[in-house]
């Protein structure tokens, strides 16, 4: 059965499996245009006018004919009537139509007592308007048509479930007709006379501040009389008096402009970000706004986010705001299932979180971050619509938003996206620089600098909010006093500055002209540190709640908070710090620890999309021992969605909080459980050879050895095999293979791991017939396991592994076959990191073996594979074989001095042969000799015969023959067949020559 989606987005989708069938405009739109006259025969004559009215008639004709046949093998053919003269469309079973459906339910709820039954369906179906991002003229009269039967609908729902005394349901109803018609008073006002019925006074209060915030940004208007009397009734008369007006943007003609072409450029299909930069107070926020609103009056899509100063949110949470805008929602449902899946990492829909995965599966699946991240980005930019994503505060951004930004604009290179962030330049944000230098190199990144006023659009601002003129002797003092800054004039003017005070002092008076309960909410407000409810203020004060909405409802007056996505927020970050200022350090610890009661009792269902602010609370508040819990609850999270630099910082702090506490076996247990979960992150932010993960790890192990948990200390000491294996420390990576396989129970499910890392230190110390015996003592164990801790599925790496010690004992035959073997299990796991593994590992046995085209395809796929899912280590491999194979020595050292700089040093001997092959005779033996003295330091040996042999091809005849001789015994004791054959040959040779 295939469904065709009109309401929201424009797609054909087979049902069964949620798959795309076609978003091509022109198909959708003609579906489109039949089906909002079903039953009605259209001629092909007018079709072809409104479709193609730049063509000739037989052209456009043509066009319709051929665009027929398309759409006759999409949909099939019992749906479409079709004859010479007209086109008609005909409901089927085997496709679906929303609008077909919504109008089939609208019927059916008009129709006696039917309202209840099917409005609710109805209205589900109207997912947005009709053909968003068409504005044909056909379109507008449909789509207005079937907005307003939504809006009809919900306001006999909302009656009918009112008549019923469902309250809640009816509230239900006139939220979705306030989405529906943002603009219409009449919605507000039934919405408002619900919650107080409800006794929900607050929530009351905070719709008529949201009515009145939207009125005032779209349309610079208050609420009428009629809705401010029923704030007044709500408020029992205690009103504080009107609001402040605001005013349009004065001044900066030239930066609306540059960032309308920015606009312009991106909504064509070229992405872009753009970075609106300044000090704090200079209008960036405002003038972006600006851009926004002439945006979205053009039909584009405009989600909004802000990023805070205070830790405790959770990391992408401005990716997490943006995919949660209606038309980005309503988008992602028809997203294939595999990206549906990411998408529902982030922002769960219609389901309750699941437990994030904390182990060693999160260390193991770390390589998806990229298919997480592709299908976040497809969520984004698959609306059909122009997209501006706005991002305020760009300085405290967490990291992986940035990283997702970089990769989201990567993409799609066609996509109509625009990031605008703005960014303050009033401090030192080292990382967001190194950041915004990557993004200057893209081309991507436009910069506008945002200067302060001249001094007559300051004395204009100041007027417009005065309403009085002002003198030029007052415009010059109040240039020299607020420097041009908007927000510095704004406060000025409207808390009647003293001449000569400042900034603080003027944000400090503005405060404080507040009444005392008022005060009070906004220092409490402050210590949440970021945007929060109503109902969190409510929760957290020790005030009545009667005294708390009033209070609220005075600061939004005062324009000291604004209402923002359903809550609130300071105008400005500046006065939320003043306000927190005005607090004393007691009573903030004792906000912090109500703040923290007040989110659990609020979300004491699923705290998880809380527990970092949780965590950062209570920590403030003088309980650390609740912060730990949700310290790690928070990393969890941030590591289930692949943030591993959140992860480390939670995980930090929780641990730090542990080892203050006096040592025990308690502290011991709790210390443990953070160290084993943070070694995932670890690995995937620094790698296997950072000193920070052999640190966690060595510690991790003397933890268990303490408490006698045996499955911590082995699983901790594999990883730390792992870290001094790639380290090159092979003797130190063979002791702790050894003591593993030593440790391990018979029935252990770590028996295959403890085989796979002995047989893996067997190799590189030159033993690869001992190596071979425990590479298939691994496989046969662990065969089905999901994967080791290194990463990778076990049967899938001990395998590709196992190609090597084959290849030394001289069995070529059986070397290739296992290789092979090791990339079609990767592939039939679609485990692209195993993949990754098997390729790397055939790379080498291909150049040992001298398949030389085989190894060209090999490092050719194995490079997308890293290119595409960011796996370094890997790709530094390929970078080496892909220089040797190609005789390009720049390609092969920079692989080299990658690997280097990462402090993975293991296989570095055969590295080095490799690059002499490619280097003149005296930068070779340079090379050659660095090779050998690595391999002897660090006893890296295995191919330590081999390069023997190249070193003596450029010894004169008597050093060459001692070294070859030298050579042979040392591949004899090996038992490596095939390099005692190679240094024979030489020897035979150079003796015979001698």
């Amino acid at each position: 059965m295939l469904r065709v989606s009109l309401l929201g987005e424009q797609a054909i989708l087979d049902e069964a499996d949620g798959s795309v069938v076609t978003r091509s405009p022109r198909t959708v739109a003609l579906v489109a245009y039949l089906v909002v006259h079903a039953g009605v025969p259209q001629p092909r004559q007018r079709i072809a006018e409104l479709f193609w009215p730049d063509s000739s008639e037989p052209q456009a004709l043509t066009n319709l004919r051929r665009e027929l046949h398309h759409l006759r093998h999409t949909l099939g053919q019992d749906c479409l009537a079709v004859t010479a003269k007209d086109l008609c469309w005909r409901d089927t079973a085997s496709v679906r139509v929303d609008v077909r459906d919504f109008e089939l339910a609208r019927a059916a709820a008009q129709t006696g007592d039917g309202v209840l039954e099917h409005a609710p369906a109805a209205i589900a179906l109207y997912h947005g308007e009709f053909l968003p991002g068409i504005n044909d003229e056909w379109v507008i009269e449909p789509r207005a048509a079937l907005e307003s039967s939504c809006v009809r609908l919900c306001d006999l729902l909302c009656q009918a479930r009112k008549s019923r005394g469902d309250l809640p349901g009816a509230a239900e109803a006139a939220r979705r007709r306030i989405q529906l018609r943002p603009l219409e008073e009449h919605g507000y006002r039934t919405l408002m006379d619900l919650q107080a019925a409800m006794g929900d006074r607050a929530s009351a209060v905070s719709t008529y501040h949201h009515c009145a915030s939207t009125l005032e940004r779209e349309l610079g208007v208050v609420p009428d009389e009629t809705t401010r009397r029923a704030l007044r009734r709500l408020l029992a008369g205690d009103a504080t008096g009107p609001r402040p007006g605001t005013t349009g943007l004065v001044g900066r003609g030239r930066e609306i402009a540059l960032l309308s072409r920015v606009w312009q450029t991106a909504a064509a299909g070229r992405p872009g970000l753009v970075l609106v930069c300044g000090g704090a107070g200079v209008g960036k926020s405002r003038l972006v706004a600006e851009v926004a609103s002439a945006a979205r009056a053009h039909g584009a899509i405009v989600a909004t986010s802000q990023c805070f100063g205070t830790p405790g949110r959770l990391p992408l949470a401005p990716v997490a705001d943006w995919l949660r805008a209606p038309a980005v929602r309503a988008a992602t449902a028809n997203l294939e299932p595999v990206w549906r899946a990411e998408v529902d990492r982030l922002v769960p829909a219609g389901r309750s979180r699941s437990d994030p995965d904390t182990g060693p599966r999160a260390m193991v699946d770390a390589w998806q971050r990229h298919r997480f991240f592709e299908g976040l980005a497809r969520a984004l930019t698959g609306t059909g619509r122009p997209m501006l994503l706005v991002l305020d505060n760009l300085q405290w951004c967490d990291q992986e938003t940035l990283a997702f930004l970089t990769f989201c604009l990567g993409l799609a290179p066609d996509a109509p996206v625009l990031v605008a962030a703005t960014l303050r330049t009033d401090g030192e944000w080292p990382e967001l620089a190194e950041w915004t230098t990557r993004m200057r190199a893209t081309g991507l990144l436009t910069e506008l600098t945002l200067n302060p006023l001249e001094i007559t659009e300051s004395a204009r601002l100041a007027e417009l909010i005065s309403g009085q003129p002002l003198a030029p002797a007052d415009r010059a003092l109040l240039q020299a006093t607020t420097g041009g800054f908007p927000l510095y004039v704004v406060e000025a003017v409207r808390g009647k500055a003293l001449p000569g005070s400042d900034l603080t002092d003027v944000l400090r008076n503005r405060v404080e002209q507040a009444s005392p309960a008022a005060r009070k909410i906004a220092g409490l407000a402050a210590a949440v540190g970021r945007d929060f409810t109503l109902a969190l203020l409510t929760e957290a004060s020790d005030l009545e709640p009667d005294t708390v909405v009033q209070a609220v409802d005075e600061l939004w007056r005062r324009r000291i908070i604004q209402e923002i996505g359903g809550g609130y927020d300071f105008s400005h970050d500046l006065l939320r710090d003043t306000a927190y200022r005005l607090v004393s350090p007691p009573n903030r610890w004792l906000l912090h620890r109500r703040i923290a009661q007040a989110l659990e009792l609020l979300h004491a269902g699923d705290t998880d999309p809380v527990s970092g602010r949780l965590a950062e609370q209570y920590a403030r508040g003088g309980r650390p021992d609740r912060a730990v819990g949700y310290y790690r609850r928070a990393a969890a999270f941030a590591s289930s969605t692949f943030a591993h630099a959140e992860a480390i910082r939670l995980h930090q702090e929780a641990l730090d909080i542990v080892r203050a506490q006096p040592d025990s076996a308690e502290s011991a247990r709790q210390e443990l459980a953070i160290l084993e979960t943070m070694a995932a992150p670890l690995n995937a932010r620094h790698g296997y050879a950072s000193p920070q993960l052999q640190q966690a790890l060595e510690r991790t192990i003397a933890l268990a050895k303490r408490l006698g948990q045996q499955d911590s200390m082995l699983t901790a000491m594999v990883g730390l095999w792992a870290s001094r294996f790639v380290q090159g420390r092979t003797a130190d990576a063979y002791e702790v293979a050894t003591n593993v396989l030593d440790l391990v129970d018979p029935d252990s499910e770590l028996r295959g791991a403890a085989h796979f890392v002995y047989g893996g230190s067997a190799c590189s110390l030159g033993r690869p017939a001992e190596a071979l015996q425990h590479f298939d003592l691994a496989v046969k164990l662990s065969r089905g396991a999901p994967s080791l801790t290194v990463g990778t599925r076990p049967d899938v790496h001990a395998t590709g592994w196992a190609a090597h010690p084959h290849w030394l004992l001289g069995h070529t035959g059986e070397a290739l076959a296992a290789c092979q073997d090791a990339i079609d299990l990767a592939r039939s796991a679609e485990h692209p990191y195993s993949l990754a593994v098997g390729l790397a590992y055939a790379g080498i046995t291909y150049q040992m073996c001298g398949e030389v085209d085989r190894l060209g395809d090999t490092v050719r796929e194995l490079g997308e594979l890293c290119d595409r899912y960011g796996f370094a280590y890997y790709r530094e491999w390929g970078l080496v074989l892909g220089g040797w194979r190609t005789g390009r020595p720049e390609v092969a050292r920079r692989g080299i001095d990658n690997l280097r700089a990462e402090g993975s040093f293991a296989r570095m001997p055969y590295w080095l042969a490799l690059l002499a092959d490619l280097s003149g005779p005296d930068a070779a033996r340079a090379t050659l000799d660095a090779a050998i003295v690595a391999g002897q330091a660090r006893d890296d040996v295995w191919w330590m015969p081999e390069v023997m042999r190249k070193r003596a091809a450029l010894d004169d005849p008597g050093t060459a023959v001692s070294r070859l001789r030298s050579a042979v015994r040392l591949a004899r004791a090996q038992g490596s067949l095939a390099l005692v054959r190679r240094c024979e040959h030489d020897l035979a040779v150079r003796a015979g020559s001698g």
